[in-house]
Protein backbone atom coordinates (compact mmCIF):
# COMPACT_ATOMS: atom_id res chain seq x y z
CA UNK A 1 0.00 0.00 0.00
CA UNK A 2 1.43 3.26 -0.92
CA UNK A 3 1.77 5.88 1.77
CA UNK A 4 -0.67 9.23 2.29
CA UNK A 5 1.13 12.14 1.36
CA UNK A 6 -0.40 14.89 2.97
CA UNK A 7 -0.73 18.06 0.87
CA UNK A 8 -1.65 20.30 3.49
CA UNK A 9 0.96 23.61 3.79
CA UNK A 10 3.36 23.43 6.39
CA UNK A 11 2.51 26.50 8.55
CA UNK A 12 5.84 28.33 9.66
CA UNK A 13 5.74 30.41 12.78
CA UNK A 14 5.83 33.93 12.48
CA UNK A 15 8.42 35.78 13.53
CA UNK A 16 8.96 37.13 16.74
CA UNK A 17 9.09 40.68 17.04
CA UNK A 18 12.33 42.04 18.99
CA UNK A 19 10.31 45.03 20.69
CA UNK A 20 12.91 45.71 22.74
CA UNK A 21 15.31 46.54 19.79
CA UNK A 22 12.66 48.45 18.01
CA UNK A 23 12.64 50.45 20.87
CA UNK A 24 15.97 51.32 21.53
CA UNK A 25 16.04 52.28 17.85
CA UNK A 26 12.91 54.94 18.56
CA UNK A 27 14.35 56.12 21.82
CA UNK A 28 17.58 56.94 19.56
CA UNK A 29 15.56 58.12 16.99
CA UNK A 30 13.19 60.92 19.51
CA UNK A 31 16.88 61.84 21.07
CA UNK A 32 18.01 62.91 17.18
CA UNK A 33 18.08 66.88 16.83
CA UNK A 34 15.49 68.59 19.27
CA UNK A 35 11.72 67.23 19.36
CA UNK A 36 11.39 70.33 21.69
CA UNK A 37 11.58 73.15 18.42
CA UNK A 38 8.44 71.31 17.45
CA UNK A 39 6.98 70.26 20.58
CA UNK A 40 7.02 73.77 21.76
CA UNK A 41 4.74 75.31 19.13
CA UNK A 42 2.16 71.97 19.98
CA UNK A 43 0.99 73.60 23.44
CA UNK A 44 -2.61 74.66 22.67
CA UNK A 45 -2.95 70.43 22.26
CA UNK A 46 -2.67 70.08 25.77
CA UNK A 47 -4.62 72.63 26.44
CA UNK A 48 -7.74 71.60 24.72
CA UNK A 49 -7.22 68.22 26.54
CA UNK A 50 -6.81 69.16 29.96
CA UNK A 51 -10.50 71.32 29.28
CA UNK A 52 -11.90 68.20 27.79
CA UNK A 53 -10.65 66.37 30.87
CA UNK A 54 -12.32 69.03 33.21
CA UNK A 55 -8.73 68.77 34.94
CA UNK A 56 -9.43 70.38 38.76
CA UNK A 57 -6.66 71.57 41.12
CA UNK A 58 -5.37 69.11 43.65
CA UNK A 59 -5.67 66.47 40.77
CA UNK A 60 -3.01 63.77 41.10
CA UNK A 61 -1.65 64.01 36.91
CA UNK A 62 1.08 61.83 35.16
CA UNK A 63 1.94 62.95 31.93
CA UNK A 64 3.46 59.97 29.73
CA UNK A 65 5.58 60.11 27.10
CA UNK A 66 5.83 64.27 27.86
CA UNK A 67 8.33 65.16 25.70
CA UNK A 68 9.21 68.80 26.46
CA UNK A 69 6.17 69.16 28.76
CA UNK A 70 2.96 70.77 27.05
CA UNK A 71 0.53 69.17 28.55
CA UNK A 72 2.49 68.89 31.79
CA UNK A 73 2.41 72.59 31.71
CA UNK A 74 -1.15 73.02 31.02
CA UNK A 75 -2.11 70.71 34.08
CA UNK A 76 -0.09 72.57 36.15
CA UNK A 77 -1.21 76.25 35.14
CA UNK A 78 -4.37 74.49 36.71
CA UNK A 79 -3.09 73.51 40.07
CA UNK A 80 -2.75 70.23 39.88
CA UNK A 81 -0.40 67.75 41.25
CA UNK A 82 1.68 66.94 38.15
CA UNK A 83 4.53 64.20 37.44
CA UNK A 84 5.98 64.49 33.66
CA UNK A 85 7.77 61.45 32.30
CA UNK A 86 9.47 60.60 29.06
CA UNK A 87 12.24 58.25 27.87
CA UNK A 88 14.18 60.91 26.36
CA UNK A 89 16.13 62.93 29.30
CA UNK A 90 16.69 65.86 27.26
CA UNK A 91 12.97 66.41 27.20
CA UNK A 92 12.67 66.14 30.43
CA UNK A 93 15.01 68.52 30.87
CA UNK A 94 13.86 70.99 28.32
CA UNK A 95 10.18 70.85 30.20
CA UNK A 96 11.95 70.56 33.68
CA UNK A 97 13.32 74.34 32.54
CA UNK A 98 9.79 75.46 30.97
CA UNK A 99 7.94 74.66 34.26
CA UNK A 100 11.06 76.51 36.29
CA UNK A 101 10.61 79.60 33.83
CA UNK A 102 6.60 79.87 34.75
CA UNK A 103 6.95 79.15 38.55
CA UNK A 104 5.76 75.61 38.71
CA UNK A 105 6.48 72.83 40.54
CA UNK A 106 6.44 69.64 38.78
CA UNK A 107 8.31 66.22 39.58
CA UNK A 108 9.85 65.21 36.16
CA UNK A 109 10.93 61.51 36.02
CA UNK A 110 12.53 59.39 33.16
CA UNK A 111 9.85 56.21 32.29
CA UNK A 112 9.33 53.92 30.17
CA UNK A 113 5.41 54.61 28.68
CA UNK A 114 5.33 50.31 28.55
CA UNK A 115 6.64 49.74 32.14
CA UNK A 116 5.93 52.70 34.33
CA UNK A 117 7.18 52.60 37.65
CA UNK A 118 3.83 53.80 39.54
CA UNK A 119 2.14 51.63 42.01
CA UNK A 120 -1.59 50.67 40.61
CA UNK A 121 -4.53 54.05 41.09
CA UNK A 122 -1.70 56.06 41.53
CA UNK A 123 -3.06 59.03 39.69
CA UNK A 124 -6.45 60.83 39.06
CA UNK A 125 -5.70 61.43 35.41
CA UNK A 126 -3.35 60.15 32.65
CA UNK A 127 -2.42 61.93 29.98
CA UNK A 128 -0.25 62.16 26.78
CA UNK A 129 -0.28 64.06 23.33
CA UNK A 130 1.28 62.97 20.05
CA UNK A 131 3.76 60.43 22.86
CA UNK A 132 2.37 56.83 23.95
CA UNK A 133 0.91 56.48 20.65
CA UNK A 134 4.12 55.81 19.52
CA UNK A 135 5.58 52.82 21.42
CA UNK A 136 5.65 49.51 20.26
CA UNK A 137 4.00 47.88 22.17
CA UNK A 138 0.68 48.96 22.15
CA UNK A 139 -1.48 46.39 24.30
CA UNK A 140 1.41 47.08 27.11
CA UNK A 141 1.25 50.46 27.09
CA UNK A 142 -2.62 51.05 27.24
CA UNK A 143 -2.64 48.17 29.88
CA UNK A 144 -0.22 50.73 31.73
CA UNK A 145 -2.23 53.54 31.49
CA UNK A 146 -5.15 52.18 32.55
CA UNK A 147 -3.12 50.37 35.68
CA UNK A 148 -1.65 53.52 36.99
CA UNK A 149 -5.10 55.41 36.92
CA UNK A 150 -7.10 55.32 39.78
CA UNK A 151 -11.16 53.67 39.09
CA UNK A 152 -13.07 56.57 38.18
CA UNK A 153 -10.25 58.36 37.01
CA UNK A 154 -9.72 59.79 33.33
CA UNK A 155 -6.89 59.11 30.87
CA UNK A 156 -7.19 61.92 27.96
CA UNK A 157 -5.01 61.40 24.91
CA UNK A 158 -4.31 63.04 21.37
CA UNK A 159 -3.36 60.86 18.86
CA UNK A 160 -3.14 61.78 15.39
CA UNK A 161 -5.41 60.03 12.81
CA UNK A 162 -4.51 57.70 9.75
CA UNK A 163 -5.97 60.04 7.26
CA UNK A 164 -4.14 63.56 9.03
CA UNK A 165 -1.16 65.15 7.57
CA UNK A 166 1.22 63.65 10.17
CA UNK A 167 -0.25 60.27 9.38
CA UNK A 168 0.42 60.50 5.88
CA UNK A 169 3.71 62.29 6.71
CA UNK A 170 4.66 58.82 8.40
CA UNK A 171 3.09 56.71 5.68
CA UNK A 172 5.63 58.69 3.55
CA UNK A 173 8.77 58.28 5.84
CA UNK A 174 7.70 54.03 5.27
CA UNK A 175 7.90 54.79 1.89
CA UNK A 176 11.57 55.07 2.25
CA UNK A 177 12.19 53.66 5.61
CA UNK A 178 9.87 50.32 5.63
CA UNK A 179 8.91 50.32 9.60
CA UNK A 180 9.47 47.28 11.29
CA UNK A 181 7.95 43.70 10.67
CA UNK A 182 4.87 42.85 13.18
CA UNK A 183 4.76 46.82 14.82
CA UNK A 184 0.99 48.41 14.27
CA UNK A 185 1.14 51.32 13.26
CA UNK A 186 0.70 54.23 15.80
CA UNK A 187 -1.44 55.74 14.01
CA UNK A 188 -4.15 53.38 14.95
CA UNK A 189 -4.46 55.00 18.28
CA UNK A 190 -6.31 57.53 16.42
CA UNK A 191 -8.81 55.69 15.43
CA UNK A 192 -11.80 54.47 17.67
CA UNK A 193 -11.86 50.89 16.84
CA UNK A 194 -8.09 50.36 17.80
CA UNK A 195 -8.86 52.63 21.22
CA UNK A 196 -11.89 50.51 22.22
CA UNK A 197 -9.39 46.87 21.38
CA UNK A 198 -6.98 48.66 23.68
CA UNK A 199 -9.20 50.53 26.43
CA UNK A 200 -12.21 48.23 26.19
CA UNK A 201 -11.87 45.65 29.28
CA UNK A 202 -11.39 48.89 31.21
CA UNK A 203 -13.17 51.64 30.10
CA UNK A 204 -16.52 52.89 31.44
CA UNK A 205 -16.53 54.99 28.76
CA UNK A 206 -14.80 56.44 25.61
CA UNK A 207 -15.08 59.66 24.06
CA UNK A 208 -13.71 60.94 21.01
CA UNK A 209 -13.16 64.17 19.28
CA UNK A 210 -12.06 64.91 16.38
CA UNK A 211 -9.52 68.00 16.64
CA UNK A 212 -7.52 69.83 14.16
CA UNK A 213 -4.04 71.32 14.88
CA UNK A 214 -2.93 73.73 12.34
CA UNK A 215 0.83 73.92 11.29
CA UNK A 216 1.71 77.64 10.84
CA UNK A 217 5.30 77.86 8.98
CA UNK A 218 6.92 80.62 7.24
CA UNK A 219 6.75 78.46 3.80
CA UNK A 220 6.64 74.69 3.03
CA UNK A 221 10.12 74.72 2.73
CA UNK A 222 10.50 76.44 5.93
CA UNK A 223 8.41 73.34 7.67
CA UNK A 224 10.46 70.39 6.07
CA UNK A 225 14.00 72.84 6.95
CA UNK A 226 12.78 72.42 10.95
CA UNK A 227 11.43 68.93 10.92
CA UNK A 228 14.24 67.84 9.00
CA UNK A 229 16.68 69.09 11.42
CA UNK A 230 15.05 69.49 14.79
CA UNK A 231 12.27 66.01 13.93
CA UNK A 232 13.59 62.58 15.17
CA UNK A 233 11.96 60.32 12.85
CA UNK A 234 11.99 63.08 9.84
CA UNK A 235 15.58 63.34 10.75
CA UNK A 236 16.98 60.01 10.94
CA UNK A 237 15.22 59.42 7.68
CA UNK A 238 16.83 62.00 5.81
CA UNK A 239 20.19 61.07 7.55
CA UNK A 240 19.44 57.21 6.20
CA UNK A 241 18.98 58.18 2.49
CA UNK A 242 21.76 59.49 0.02
CA UNK A 243 21.69 62.19 -2.02
CA UNK A 244 19.11 61.08 -5.12
CA UNK A 245 16.75 59.43 -2.45
CA UNK A 246 16.97 62.19 0.01
CA UNK A 247 15.72 64.61 -2.83
CA UNK A 248 12.89 61.82 -4.09
CA UNK A 249 11.69 62.29 -0.27
CA UNK A 250 12.34 66.21 -0.33
CA UNK A 251 9.52 66.09 -3.29
CA UNK A 252 7.27 63.73 -1.85
CA UNK A 253 6.63 65.47 1.51
CA UNK A 254 6.47 68.80 -0.57
CA UNK A 255 3.68 67.57 -2.87
CA UNK A 256 1.90 66.29 0.33
CA UNK A 257 2.29 69.79 2.21
CA UNK A 258 1.12 71.55 -1.24
CA UNK A 259 -2.09 68.90 -0.95
CA UNK A 260 -3.03 70.34 2.41
CA UNK A 261 -1.69 73.82 2.85
CA UNK A 262 -4.73 76.63 2.74
CA UNK A 263 -2.36 79.66 3.25
CA UNK A 264 -2.87 81.07 -0.22
CA UNK A 265 0.39 82.66 -0.09
CA UNK A 266 3.56 81.57 -0.28
CA UNK A 267 3.14 80.59 3.84
CA UNK A 268 2.23 77.50 5.04
CA UNK A 269 -1.38 77.23 7.02
CA UNK A 270 -2.14 73.31 7.02
CA UNK A 271 -4.43 71.90 9.31
CA UNK A 272 -3.75 68.13 10.47
CA UNK A 273 -6.76 65.85 12.00
CA UNK A 274 -6.02 64.24 15.74
CA UNK A 275 -8.42 62.27 18.11
CA UNK A 276 -9.06 63.92 21.08
CA UNK A 277 -9.87 61.05 23.52
CA UNK A 278 -11.15 61.26 27.25
CA UNK A 279 -11.47 57.67 28.63
CA UNK A 280 -13.62 57.14 32.02
CA UNK A 281 -11.97 54.50 33.80
CA UNK A 282 -13.93 51.49 35.34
Amino acid sequence: MPSEVSTSPVSTPAPTVDLAAIKTRQQVAWSAGNYAVVGTTLQIVGENLCEALDLRSGARVLDVAAGNGNATLAAARRWAEVTSTDYVPALLEAGKARAQAEGHTIHFQEADAENLPFADASFDVVMSTFGVMFTPDQAKAASELARVCRPGGKIGLANWTPESFIGQVFKTIGKYIPPATGVKSPALWGTASRLEELFGATARKIHTTERAFVFRYRSPEHWIDVFRTWYGPINKAFGALDAEKQAAFNQDLMALIASSNRSGDDGLVLPSEYLEVVIERQ
